[in-house]
């Protein structure tokens, strides 16, 4: 089966997200949270959401704290699914 250009380019586009370390007591992987300001849809108060991700550190580099840059990548554990880019600031 052969991929047009507009696939090859859909193929590429992978979600981002930047987030803080909440754990990193796993070997090779650590917890990132996001938090989102979002509107209550009824009463206009705007309520902090969390998510969390756990992603694939493969050299054991980040420290809780952290803020870092995650991408989306193949699954490679059942809860594994997001990879470390880059360490955007450490901890103070």
């Amino acid at each position: 089966m052969k991929l047009s250009p507009e696939d090859m380019e859909n193929r590429n586009l992978r979600k981002e997200r930047i987030g803080i370390v909440t754990s990193n007591k796993m070997e090779k992987s650590i917890v990132v949270s996001e938090v989102k300001r979002v509107k209550h849809p009824m009463y206009g108060k705007f309520v902090l959401k969390t998510k969390k991700y756990v992603a694939h550190d493969h050299l054991n580099d980040c420290n809780i704290g952290d803020t870092v840059k995650i991408m989306e990548t193949r699954p490679l554990s059942k809860s594994k699914c997001w990879r470390l880019v880059e360490i955007i600031e450490r901890a103070k």
